[in-house]
């Protein structure tokens, strides 16, 4: 091709030359078309009678005459004058070249010949190339020549293992050469794309190579994979580019409908449209729609996508099935069918609507779908219920331009594309697409692109400048601040790990700035990054704090980043993110239970690179501002729960500040890290656990007195079986009580954790001794069921107490035992914050529920007893003895209320209660009056007891009487009065 506004050709001529041995080419004389200096022949003849040379001349000459000139027949000037003269035969072009105005020269290889791979890659491309194509065309200065050189044969050749490739099966093309190539390379050029692409490892490509032989290998292929391959590579001294074009036939899963189904009444809409659409291909489908008469068949072509249309006149009067037929030569058909469901009279449906949507009346059971609007790609559906309602709306409309990003992201992970240059031009493209986001849909594709780059850069050491991690961080800014309601809470129903992918992304890719551009620091409402270049000497601890609320630092100690003195440049990325521990799935490892905790709304992530590679291990110190000592320091473990993601406290402590009321957490290894503070904690408040103190306490004190008093009066007050079978009991349950407030009471003191044995053995023996004080308030309530509803069938005192013995310790050793055995293992058994049963798994219900159980039971005697004592026969006589028999059963509500454990009914619902402070206070009060109540109502109300008090201290004489309705503590009061009731009816 030559320029028509150039007034200098210069060629590079392979001339086979006529004429006797031994002559030696000249330079051409200026009668040669206006006699330029030309050079000598590159080579001498030799013997024979013709011979190829190649010569390179440089002729000036008009427009108009350059073809007539070289036409003519040229001789070469004798080299002497013994010398014959030499005439050209032949001629042949390799180069020609264009003199520019700026006084480069554009010189091109014509058919044949090409630069040598020396020459390439010492000169400029007249037009960008990708990486190792064969150069065409070259510049050259002022005072540089050259010409292209004569192709030798084909050094190798490139096979295709199938024509056409199976969809999800693998493409393996293969390279065989006869010389060793260098500088081989792969390319795509897919349908649409201007540039080739360039092929590297990836999920779906591998490459191999071996001796004269090289193979590229795209596995589970699909469309998306169609185009032209090239292989470029050097041999020779050449560049070489050899193609084949791999066609890939569409599935029915690459074809979209519009609908997949439809219910349409004739009535109100008496024709529709049906639409199939399909990926634009090198094997150009054409569609036919069966059934066909009277409609019509259009196509129409939209970015990416052409679309076959059905416009269908008239309804159909019975369901109907259409199919459309995609073809292509050689190919099977692929048939797609879109049902067609005609609503008779009297068929439930849902009525027109036209509140988001246009939605035509539609069939009761069926889905109507609508197109998305423009700029958007997917589908919008809607169900018609059986009663014929609707229901809500569902959309998967994604806006186009992050849907592209998405598929450009996910390709580059596929091995498609060089990551170096995408990656930063997706990152701002994605900053600008952040605008546009406006459904779940719209937010998932855009933090699958993030995903997806960040994998990139983790596969290939990419390293980001400045302004794509600007770009990044601006980005995820903005996500952050994007509404939970109407995005998040949607968006975590399809994907429950967004926000643990958004944590991996952001941290991926925030520790992969380039070293050069240490240090970088960047301050957004949401984010805030800080990064440094250590200097090889290491001179003290790394520390970095941020402006946050609470104030937030972090801490390197120099030891842990000594072993890394000798790794090369050593960076340190701290990254503070607001709003996103809000975004976590709420799971818990093991040892933290399914409890929701309360977070401080930050998550620290640091990250040290040490010669391009990330460590992980280290000691980090950090202080989150809290200042209460039961909070967790946990850490994002991106491998809990089937990779979904989850808090652990795995390698990290909670260590008090000696030098502030804060507290610290120290962690063993590098990763994002927060603190948990159980959102129903119990309020750390100094009266609170004053007055719980004071109050075990004191119930421990009365209930030695107790004792005390049994050691006196035991005898007096157990002469019959009733009162030796109510004291006994309750005598046992004052030291079930009197072990579990002690128990409870030193509890504090011991070492917390799931690891501790002697808080393991404190929360056992707690669990076992008030289950059996329960226990024994039920076996008390048994007694007095038994003598109320059994008069005439009584137990032997032995063998009551004995069943009483076994109820008493042996349910409650069972309860205890089990829960140990069923939740120790998972790490469910014991509180972080005391010496108790988990309230976050199932260990803590093994209690309540029990405890609920008796004390309903006792509530249903307690109900009875009432009843008995307020039998007309109870009332019978003058108007005193009624007011003694109402008084009678007030102090019997007193006396049995804390016996039978209704007081720790309401403590144990006090302490369901999680929002205010004073439930709290409620249950502290009634849990350490338990000694004090049974003090009071269980032992020195009984008036058998204080009598024998006075006849042993005072030595007087007690009075000789009946018992009265006072003592209604006494079972053999209602035995009484049952057995006189039985007498009168005699």
């Amino acid at each position: 091709m030559v320029c028509s506004a150039a007034p200098v050709l210069l060629l590079a001529m392979a001339l086979a030359l006529v004429g006797s041995p031994g002559a030696r080419a000249s330079q051409p004389g200026p009668s040669l078309a206006g006699g330029g200096s030309g050079q000598q022949l590159d080579q001498e003849s030799g013997a024979g009678d013709s011979v190829v040379v190649s010569i390179y001349v440089q002729l000036d000459f008009s427009d108009e005459t350059w073809p007539r000139t070289l036409s003519e027949t040229l001789t070469l000037l004798p080299a002497s004058t013994s010398s014959s003269p030499r005439t050209f035969t032949s001629l042949s072009l390799t180069t020609e070249c264009s003199v520019k105005h700026d006084g480069s020269t554009y010189c091109a290889c014509l058919s044949g010949y090409q630069w040598n791979s020396s020459v390439c890659s010492h000169h400029h491309a007249c037009h960008a190339l990708y990486n190792h194509q064969t150069c065409g065309c070259l510049v050259f200065g002022p005072t540089e020549a050259g010409y292209c050189q004569l192709l030798p044969p084909v050094p190798g050749t490139l096979s295709l293992n199938a024509w056409p490739q199976v969809p999800g099966g693998v493409l393996n093309l293969t390279l065989v050469t006869s010389h060793e190539p260098t500088n081989l390379n792969w390319f795509l050029q897919r349908t649409g794309n201007s540039r080739p692409i360039l092929l590297r490892p990836g999920t779906h490509v591998s490459l191999t190579s071996s001796q004269g032989q090289a193979v590229l290998s795209i596995f589970n292929i699909s469309h998306t994979w169609e185009g032209e391959y090239r292989c470029c590579f050097e041999a020779r001294g050449f560049r070489w580019e050899l193609s084949r074009l791999v066609r890939v036939p569409l599935q029915a899963a690459d074809v979209s409908r519009l609908p997949d189904r439809l219910s349409i009444s004739c009535a109100a809409s008496p024709g529709f449209q049906l639409r199939c659409c399909v990926p634009r291909t090198h094997l150009g489908y054409t569609a036919s729609w069966s059934p066909g008469e009277g409609s019509e068949a259009s196509l129409f072509n939209q970015p990416g996508d052409q679309c076959f249309v059905l416009a269908v006149g008239h309804c159909p009067t019975a369901d109907t099935t259409y199919t459309c037929d995609l073809q292509s030569p050689g190919l099977t058909p692929l048939r797609v069918p879109i049902s067609v469901t005609i609503i008779q009279d009297g068929d439930t449906t849902c009525p027109e609507d036209s509140s988001t949507v246009a939605w035509n009346v539609t069939k009761a059971g069926h889905v109507a779908q609508a197109p998305c609007p423009v700029n958007r790609t997917g589908m919008v559906k809607r169900t018609c219920g059986p009663d014929g309602t609707w229901g809500p709306v569902h959309s998967s409309c994604t806006h186009r331009g992050l849907l592209a990003l998405l598929q450009r992201a996910q390709l580059l992970w596929d091995g498609q594309g060089w990551p170096a240059d995408q990656v930063p031009q997706i990152l701002a493209q994605l900053l600008e697409q952040t605008a546009v986001v406006s459904s779940p849909s719209d937010l998932l594709a855009l933090l699958g692109t993030m995903t997806f780059l960040a994998k990139v850069v983790a596969d290939t050491s990419v390293q980001l400048n400045r302004s794509a991690l600007e770009a990044l961080l601006k980005a995820t800014d903005k996500v952050l601040d994007m509404d939970t309601s109407s995005l998040w809470t949607p968006a975590w129903a399809q994907e429950p790990s967004a926000g643990s992918k958004l944590l991996l992304a952001v941290e991926t890719l925030a520790r992969s700035l380039c070293p050069q551009d240490h240090p970088f620091s960047l301050s957004l409402p949401n984010v805030q990054l800080q990064t440094q270049l250590l200097e090889p000497t290491f001179p003290a601890d790394y520390r970095v704090s941020f402006l946050t609320q609470p104030p937030l630092w972090a801490q390197i100690p120099r030891h842990s980043l000594a072993p890394l003195r000798h790794n090369g440049n050593v960076t340190i990325t701290s990254l503070v993110l607001r709003k996103l521990d809000h975004l976590l799935p709420s799971n818990y490892e093991r040892g933290l239970g399914d409890a929701r905790y309360a977070t401080p709304g930050l998550v620290l992530a640091i990250s040290v690179m040490a010669g391009g590679q990330a460590f992980h291990q280290g000691e980090v110190i950090m202080d989150f501002g809290g200042a209460d000592s039961t909070l967790h320091c946990v850490f994002w473990d991106h491998d809990l729960f089937q990779g979904s993601g989850g808090w652990s406290d795995a390698g990290c402590q909670v260590q008090a500040d000696a030098a502030s009321p804060a507290t610290q957490c120290i962690c063993q290894h590098l990763t994002a890290f927060s603190i948990l503070m159980s959102q129903h904690a119990v309020p750390e408040s100094p009266g609170l656990q004053l007055l719980s103190q004071v109050g075990l306490g004191a119930s421990i004190l009365a209930l030695l007195a107790c004792l005390a008093v049994y050691r006196l009066v035991w005898r007096v007050v157990v002469r019959n079986k009733v009162a030796y079978l109510r004291h006994a009991a309750l005598l046992n349950m004052v030291l079930c009580l009197l072990a579990a407030d002690a128990c409870f009471l030193g509890a504090p003191w011991l070492p917390r954790g799931p690891r501790s044995p002697l808080c393991l053995a404190a929360a056992f023996l707690c669990h076992f001794f008030y289950l059996a004080a329960f226990f024994w308030m039920l076996a008390q309530a048994l007694v007095l069921a038994h003598q109320l509803l059994f008069v005439f069938h009584q137990l032997s005192k032995h063998r009551a107490f004995s069943l009483m013995v076994l109820l008493g310790y042996l349910c409650p050793m069972g309860f205890a035992g089990v829960t140990l055995g069923l939740y120790l293992p998972r790490g469910q058994y014991l509180r972080e914050e005391a010496c108790w049963l988990d309230g976050k798994g199932g260990a803590f219900y093994t209690f309540v529920g029990p405890v609920l159980a008796i004390v309903a039971v006792n509530g249903l005697v307690l109900a009875m007893a009432v009843l008995k004592l307020l039998r007309p026969s109870l009332s019978e006589g003058p108007q005193m003895e009624k007011c003694q028999a109402l008084l009678g059963v007030t102090k019997a509500l007193l006396i049995l209320t804390p016996i039978f454990g209704l007081t720790w009914g309401l403590g144990l619902a006090t302490l369901l209660e999680e929002v205010s402070v004073v439930p709290h206070y409620i249950f502290t009060i009634l849990n350490a009056s338990q000694g004090v109540f049974v003090l009071l109502f269980g032992c020195l109300m009984d008036k058998k007891v204080r009598e024998a008090l006075l006849k042993r201290f005072c030595r007087a004489q007690a009075p000789n009487s009946t018992i009265s309705l006072a003592t209604t503590t006494n079972e053999t009061h209602v035995l009484e009065h049952s057995r006189g009731r039985s007498e009168k009816a005699r």
